[in-house]
């Protein structure tokens, strides 16, 4: 454990989170972890870990709904309806082939938009590694200083 309270295992630092009872009773929670705030979540006997603000427009997610579409558990973003599935961070539409008769709407993917954290247990604690694949995700825009002060400004909407 390094002097920040993180424990350090194979270069990726883990983050204490909460108690897994505490955050079982809330079902979701914000958490800055190294100037990142991330959402998570206690869904369907799972932990989930997402950034907080949707790739789009920086919606709150903290505020979404958490609906099944095509089988797969997604966060809607309470301004303009995004999906995003709470396991991978897949932006999700609906498309329909004018081509098709009958039309028949399909769920199709745009990639990955949300960026997703890992969340362990151990003896009763929860803890958080950050994704930190290379490259931008969409979701990386709302996490820069810029836009964390207009937030912290304006307050959660």
């Amino acid at each position: 454990m390094n002097s920040d309270g993180q424990i350090v295992a194979a270069s990726k630092p883990f983050h204490f989170l909460g108690k897994k009872e505490d955050i079982i009773q809330a079902e979701r929670v914000v958490k800055s972890v190294c100037e990142r705030d991330v959402l998570v979540l206690y869904h369907q006997g799972d932990f989930y870990a997402i950034d907080a603000r949707c790739y789009h427009a920086g919606g709150p997610l903290h505020k979404g709904d958490i609906e099944e579409f095509d089988g797969r558990s997604c966060i809607v973003c309470p301004w303009h309806k995004y999906k995003m599935t709470l396991a991978e961070g897949e932006g999700l539409y609906q498309a329909v082939d004018p081509s098709v008769k009958p039309l028949k709407p399909t769920w199709c993917s745009k990639g990955v938009k949300q960026r997703v954290h890992n969340v362990t247990e151990s003896n009763g604690d929860l803890f958080l590694t950050l994704n930190d694949s290379p490259g931008a995700i969409d979701s990386d825009h709302y996490q820069t200083e810029k836009y964390r002060d207009t937030f912290m400004k304006e307050g959660t909407k």
